[in-house]
């Protein structure tokens, strides 16, 4: 059993649906389960109408809904017609018929909620995850269809019966033994008379059945989690790019394809600014050692990138990553010179305010740690400023050489530094994993150190 997941450039119009649908059919004998986010953008215009809708703005969240519910309408059109079905005249009709039915019930269901959202003129979390949910279900439930009408028997599964969350609802952390039950049960149960079976990214739901989301992004944590629960002999990330590029492409000219690459090279590279795979996607498929292919749906027969475990990775570096929108905390006090728990005390504010911290550079009586510039670190500076001095350097951005065993690599430091002369470093971290060399540099001169390292690192 396989996993594929597709993403939205993969599912952007009816061409790229097509192609997909030619994808999993060559798969069919590895029994695939097919992950699909929302179609392109549709997540983004989703993210606008609760927008609308916490603005009472209903007139403008009825427009957006409108465009909405066209698109899917006109993509049924497009996929499911005689030109493309292998069934009758009446069986294709009626096939259309239905999806027309799904994407009304949908649309229609979310206006009704949208309706009491801008009634009560309030957008709870809550309310925020049932409305971006509904671009998944679209998908799928159109993709499902015109997989069928073209002679692939597919079963719709729905994903909030599977991926089960805590209760933060824009940002669900999986209960993974619970997930990896329900997971089982589905798929055991869909599969039963079928040659494929497909579900939504990005949307899960609590034990209670209150909705939830993974977070921006989340489709990819699904593919993995799902992997995970069944031990499927691989998971397939289709995006619109040749694999793991050693910089992104469109930042950065002359970037290579990455044949293979770790785990832990993998998750550095999500975490600190690579667009190809979601942060989360990594540890799901690290418990049960399940490779990873990043591959190329409008280049199904490219190599891509696979993930593998540390092993099979020869040493090197393998990326240059960004990451932009960062701030750096400065943190003095002489209270921290020979003094236990003090570097405790500080992470505990950090802790209890719910602010995530990248980077950590420390000296004798200075911490400097970094964090995304769309946290609120109001609260943290306060409770920090009780003890210590602190002030904060705004619009920085984060650049890092990833590889692996990175100390075993000659000159490396000066192959990172030497062509940044004139820029300023702002702060320098290595970790003791020797997987990553981090540091913060203006956020007006990324785009250029990017291309000044990428060039002398691997040109």
């Amino acid at each position: 059993m396989i996993v594929m997941k597709f993403g939205g450039t993969s599912v952007a119009d009816s061409t790229a649906i097509s192609r997909t649908i030619e994808i999993i059919r060559k798969k069919l004998t590895e029994r695939p389960i097919v992950v699909v986010s929302a179609l392109s953008k549709v997540t983004d215009l989703l993210y606008k109408i609760s927008d609308k809708a916490r603005e009472r703005d209903k007139s403008g969240a009825y427009e957006l809904m409108a465009q909405l519910r066209t698109r899917h309408l006109t993509l049924a059109e497009e996929l499911i017609n005689t030109d493309s079905c292998n069934a009758s005249e009446q069986d294709c009709a009626s096939m259309l018929e239905d999806a027309k039915g799904r994407i009304n019930t949908i649309c229609d269901r979310l206006e009704h909620f949208v309706d009491a959202v801008c009634e009560l003129g309030e957008l709870s979390d809550r309310s925020k995850a049932v409305i971006i949910g509904n671009g998944e279900y679209l998908s799928s439930n159109v993709i499902c269809l015109a997989m069928n009408a073209r002679g692939i028997r597919t079963h719709l599964m729905d994903s909030r019966r599977m991926i089960i969350t805590d209760n933060v609802f824009l940002k669900g952390e999986p209960r993974t033994k619970l997930t990896t039950e329900k997971v089982n049960a589905e798929v055991n149960a869909e599969y039963a008379d079928c040659e494929a079976v497909i579900t939504q990214g990005f949307v899960s739901e609590t034990e209670d059945g209150e909705p939830t989301v993974l977070g921006r992004g989340g489709s990819d944590y699904t593919a993995s989690l799902i992997g995970m629960a069944v031990g499927a002999t691989r998971i397939e990330i289709w995006t619109d790019v040749d694999g793991v590029k050693t910089a992104d492409p469109r930042k950065v000219e002359g970037t290579r394809s990455l044949e293979r690459i770790s785990f832990e090279e993998a998750a550095e590279m999500a975490h600190f600014g690579a667009k190809v795979l979601h942060p989360m996607t990594i540890e799901p498929a690290v418990r049960k050692n399940i490779p990873i292919y990043v591959l190329n749906s409008m280049n199904p027969d490219g190599k891509g990138t696979v993930i593998l475990q540390n092993s099979k990775i020869d040493d090197g570096v393998k990326s240059v990553s960004s990451k932009e929108n960062i701030l750096v905390i400065n943190i003095f006090s002489t209270k921290m010179i020979n003094a236990a728990g003090f570097l405790m005390s500080v992470f505990e504010i950090f802790s209890r305010n719910n602010v995530s911290v990248d980077l950590i550079s420390t000296s004798e009586a200075n911490i400097s740690v970094t964090v995304d510039a769309s946290q609120d670190i109001d609260k943290v500076i306060e409770e920090l400023s009780s003890f210590a001095e602190v002030y904060v350097d705004r619009d920085k951005a984060q650049v890092s050489v990833i590889g692996k065993n990175l100390d075993n690599v000659t000159g490396i430091l000066e192959k990172t530094f030497a062509p940044l002369r004139d820029y300023k470093i702002y702060m320098i971290s290595q970790g003791a994993s020797y997987v990553n060399i981090s540091f913060i540099v203006d956020r007006s001169a990324m785009d250029t150190v990017v291309s000044l390292l990428h060039k002398s690192l691997f040109r």
